[in-house]
């Protein structure tokens, strides 16, 4: 496997765009827009093993190909901000038996507004002691704008501050908020993820008809493509993210967009009228005249029978955090679809992973 460490970055973001344009190759054959990141700092979060080794303690990862756990004391990925917490942290943790004892790894999920959330991860039940420790750190971290701490043990949660980071998004010239729940999915790299956002609205916005996004997450897409479409209706699983995009509609004050927690397999059956949902009770889904479909599904693709709704669709948006699974969908959207538009978005510099966006258009006889 090529050693993306070793590479410039142009070239690394050159071998992913002749990677991709190869697997595009049998449906795709015009230019393919590149958004490049930052090469430094663009991560919003990233996730460490503890290691202790004697009085000394200290985060690690460990080398994909050798499986070797090395030391990080700063992460050139990682935002400002984390590396500024990692220091302090490590420092605080070695000075505090209770919140050092069967500690095991240490999360941080940051935002463009300056907030963060640090997690730690225990083998061991966490009680008042750890808390007032826990609280001691945050007023440690309190003069870098920190003050949200996290315990996590087995069937346990404690909290120090908030669970999550409100974080604020330029999107085509619009500022829009979004809160960002600790433990759920968000979008690792905050500059592509703007780009991504303003690539869809500049292809794919219909102002006339409805859109249907589904795996909406907090409603990173759907409240600011909510200003592009006539309505919007947008289902995820999580009950956490649901919860998040909820408060997102009302702290941006959409009020043409609604969230139903369903799976993709549920909206599907619901959508063919195979099965009723107490969820959907408040939502006529005869009322809606979609003309787009957004999906970004997990790294599997879109399962055969949600596939097989989404080429219902005159417009489809596909994001994809898997090129193999996306060329695999192609395969079967391309007999009724044809490729518009494609995308690559950075969003992992020096990682084999590609984020690509794909347009396409039903076919008119």
């Amino acid at each position: 496997m090529l050693d993306y460490s070793k590479l410039s970055y142009e070239q690394q973001l050159n071998e992913k765009k002749e990677r991709l344009s190869h697997l595009l190759l049998p449906y795709f054959e015009k230019e393919i827009a590149i958004f490049a990141s930052p090469p430094k700092h663009y991560r919003m979060r990233a996730e460490f093993r503890v290691w202790h080794d004697g009085d000394d303690t200290f985060h690690i990862m460990f080398n994909k190909e050798t499986k070797e756990k090395y030391r990080v004391d700063q992460l050139d990925a990682a935002n400002a901000l984390i590396n500024q917490a990692m220091t302090v942290v490590i420092n605080e943790v070695k000075l505090s038996p209770v919140l050092r004892t069967k500690l095991f790894q240490i999360d941080y999920l940051s935002s463009e507004s300056e907030q963060l959330v640090i997690s730690l991860l225990y083998h061991k039940q966490l009680d008042e002691e750890w808390e007032q420790a826990a609280t001691q750190l945050q007023n440690t971290l309190s003069n870098l704008g920190i003050s949200n701490i996290i315990g996590r043990a087995r069937k346990q949660k404690r909290v120090v501050g908030n669970d999550f980071v409100m974080e604020s998004l330029t999107i085509a010239k619009r500022v829009f908020c979004f809160k960002q729940i600790e433990n759920s999915f968000t979008q690792p790299n905050a500059y592509i993820n703007v780009k991504m956002i303003e690539w869809v609205i500049a292809h794919a916005s219909d102002t006339k008809h409805d859109l249907l996004e589904l795996y909406c997450g907090a409603g990173n897409f759907s409240v600011p493509l909510s200003l592009h479409y006539n309505k919007v209706l947008a289902t995820e699983i999580s009950k956490t993210s649901v919860n998040a995009a909820q408060d997102n509609i009302v702290q941006n004050q959409i009020d043409n967009l609604r969230i139903a927690r369903l799976s993709s397999e549920e909206f599907v059956q619901a959508y063919n009228k195979e099965r009723d949902f107490n969820r959907l009770n408040d939502i006529d889904l005869d009322s809606y005249h979609f003309s787009t479909i957004l999906v970004d599904p997990p790294r599997a693709g879109l399962d055969p029978a949600t596939l097989a709704l989404v080429a219902r669709f005159d417009t489809v948006i596909y994001v994809s955090c898997n090129p193999n699974t996306l060329t695999d969908n192609l395969a079967e959207l391309t007999t009724s679809h044809t490729i518009e538009n494609c995308a690559l978005f950075d969003q992992f510099p020096f990682t084999e992973h590609i984020e690509t966006g794909i347009i396409l258009k039903k076919k008119r006889c």
